[in-house]
């Protein structure tokens, strides 16, 4: 048996080489303009952090009817591409490199926030509320998609990855997890459709395949990665049959060749992992399992190692990129890493506080 390549070993993921092994996790930040235009703040936050080997921006919509909350970035008009682009520069002229995620709410939107009726694989509402501009209001039941509906939110995907590498982004991710609009799409309980994008499983996982289909042949295959969460049960998603959804998925995603697929709360003792590691032929990031609010106390280092032991490729972390900026210094050299979260209420706000004033080693120790 081989070791396990270093956090700090070199990777080529698709076209792009890579210092490090470590992935800045999508992270959604509510920095946007109330347009979905990305701002110089923006530009500033990853920049700070462009020593991960790669950054996957945080979660941006295709569309406006795929909007989630309030100032939520998109990639669907001149002014956030423009937007988009100050902040691939800046993290460019950091020696960063980076992708965007492309998420659709699906029923995870209101239409205080984007104008419209949320559209889902069926009319089941999300439970309880949702953030809006005019604060926490009821969920409202989505309008469950048409064949046009579906063709054309998957024309939607294509153009916002070609946005993407017109903003000058080096790829994108298609997000099919964590209760989003993809994800809807493979769980039991938000898929009560009878046509060929419900029922059994092969149904189910169409529309995630159709959609990286679409975005491989606008941008390329090495260009694009597809993010899964298995067994996640946020956001009100019952899968109902974790066990059997993911094996075909991965197979079937494996044919359109995409460079990545990154695992959400990745657990090497789970069969599930390993079973995935074997049929993907590809590069794997895999987010380790842990709780949501839990901070580890060296830096995430044992836990990415494990990963890499167990056949992971890159490893990615969120939280902790988030309280240090410069974290893949302070692990490579064994510097002390801060936990020091500084309040939830700060993750969804407007402006610096929380966001570009975590502070680097090298100011912390003046």
């Amino acid at each position: 048996m081989t070791s396990s390549p270093s956090l700090f070993a070199s990777a080529r993921v698709g076209g792009l080489e890579l210092p490090n092994r470590l992935v800045m996790a999508p992270m959604t930040r509510t920095r946007a303009g109330a347009d979905g235009v990305p701002g110089p703040l923006m530009g500033t936050y990853y920049a700070q952090r462009a020593g991960a080997g790669l950054i996957v921006a945080e979660a941006t919509t295709p569309s406006a009817v795929g909007r989630t909350y309030p100032h939520i970035p998109g990639i669907h008009s001149d002014a956030q591409v423009a937007g988009w682009r100050t902040v691939t520069e800046a993290v460019g002229a950091a020696g960063g490199r980076m992708v965007l995620q492309l998420q659709h709410g699906g029923r995870v939107g209101h239409p205080a926030t984007s104008g419209h009726i949320p559209l889902a694989p069926s009319a089941v509402a999300l439970p309880g509320t949702i953030m809006t501009p005019d604060g926490h209001l009821p969920t409202v039941e989505p309008r469950a998609m048409t064949a046009a509906d579906i063709r054309a939110t998957v024309a939607d995907f294509a153009a916002a990855a070609r946005n993407a590498v017109a903003a000058g982004f080096h790829g994108v991710e298609v997000h099919s997890a964590n209760g989003y609009l993809l994800h809807q799409f493979l769980a039991q309980n938000t898929n009560r459709r009878t046509d060929g994008y419900g029922g059994p499983v092969a149904a189910r996982i169409r529309f995630t395949v159709e959609v990286v289909a679409a975005v491989v042949e606008a941008i390329g295959a090495d260009r694009v990665g597809v993010r899964l969460s298995p067994g996640w049960r946020a956001e009100g998603i019952e899968e109902g049959d974790t066990e059997a959804i993911y094996p075909p998925l991965v197979a079937e995603l494996a044919r359109l060749e995409p460079a990545w697929l990154h695992l959400v709360q990745a657990d090497p003792d789970q069969p599930l992992f390993g079973g995935i590691r074997r049929a993907w032929p590809g590069t794997l990031i895999a987010n380790p399992a842990s709780s949501h609010r839990m901070i580890p106390a060296d830096g995430g280092l044992a836990s990415a190692t494990r990963l890499l032991t167990a056949g992971a490729d890159l490893v990615s972390l969120g939280r902790l990129f988030l309280i240090n900026p410069d974290l893949v210094e302070r692990l490579r050299t064994g510097a002390p890493v801060s936990q020091a979260l500084r309040g939830d209420r700060l993750l969804y706000v407007r402006g610096a506080e929380g966001y570009t004033d975590y502070p680097a080693l090298a100011a912390t120790s003046r």
